[in-house]
């Protein structure tokens, strides 16, 4: 799969909604974040299904987000991307990094991931990843019903340093990751087969030419990993910026799990002016092209100056 023809700027963004249900409240602030950075900068916008947890994904769901941003006049500038239909590109990835030594098979169960952590004194924090305590690095081939891992290290000659990645965020500003001490060496396939979000996202915006990656917070924790796949893979970086996640009533992510409701879109400019307002932007009412000419001359003035 070959890049994508950019806008007139080179950018390109994407949208990568996961087809577990219909968009709520807080997937179109994120929707509308990165249409509007592309918007802004006079590029192209992507929409990509991000399908490979298919035990996840619901019928019909993606068909309803398509459905739901056309509403909103979100429209992407090229046919949607499935990844469902990239399994071939992902596994030439992973076959090119277990090549190269980069990626090796493990056995371990969360349990035993677990267990070997608390023996390091190591405390998960709640919702934090489960550090991989580097186990089966060193225990050769690969055996049925194995996890594919990435070694986190800063390069091959050095595999027992701690890999520290720094980035840059547009709105979080200056980041800095121990993947090593904080992460561990992570998954790229899964024991069950499937592909793991960290190795499909990094193929994929490198096939489509993503040169900018607007999402939400949740999100800037995976960017540690996806940088050092990126560099592993000698791929270019894009440039990030993560939004203010909008939560819900318990103060967690809004989610299907802590009652969002699917976007009602009786009203898609009322929608939009309220999914504008949790990224700062005042929209007064008016019909849909309209309301997005306003909220493309702010995100301007406040991202752009």
């Amino acid at each position: 799969m070959s890049s994508l023809a950019s806008g007139h700027s080179g950018y390109v963004g994407r949208f990568a909604p996961s087809p577990t249900g219909p968009l709520h409240a807080g997937s179109l602030v994120a929707a509308l974040a990165s249409w509007l950075d592309a918007r802004a900068h006079g590029g192209t916008w992507l929409v990509r299904i991000e399908d490979v947890d298919t035990p996840r994904c619901r019928q019909g769901a993606a068909a309803r987000i398509l459905s739901q941003l056309a509403a909103c006049g979100l429209h992407p500038d090229a046919p949607v991307l499935y990844q469902s239909s990239r399994g071939p590109a992902y596994q030439a990835a992973l076959d090119t990094l277990l090549a190269r030594g980069w990626a090796f098979a493990c056995a371990c169960t969360r349990r035993q991931i677990e267990l070997a952590s608390a023996a390091a004194g190591t405390q998960r924090a709640r919702h934090a990843e489960r550090i991989y305590p580097g186990t089966c690095r060193d225990a050769g081939r690969a055996a049925p019903g194995c996890a594919i891992r990435l070694i986190a290290a800063p390069s091959l000659r050095r595999p027992l340093e701690a890999l520290h990645v720094r980035w840059h965020d547009r709105r979080l500003g200056e980041q800095r990751q121990d993947v090593t001490h904080e992460v561990g060496d992570f998954i790229l396939r899964r024991a069950d087969g499937l592909w793991a979000y960290q190795l499909a996202v990094v193929v994929d915006d490198a096939a489509q030419g993503v040169t900018h990656v607007v999402r939400g917070a949740d999100l800037a924790d995976n960017t540690p990993r996806q940088i050092h796949l990126q560099q592993v893979r000698g791929l270019a970086t894009p440039k990030y910026l993560h939004v203010p996640l909008l939560l819900g009533a318990d103060g967690e992510k809004l989610s299907k799990r802590n009652g969002a409701r699917a976007l009602e879109l009786s009203d898609p400019t009322s929608a939009l002016r309220s999914a504008a307002a949790h990224l700062g932007l005042t929209l007064t009412p008016a019909n849909l092209t309209d309301t997005l000419a306003q909220a493309v001359a702010q995100w301007k003035a406040q991202w752009m100056a």
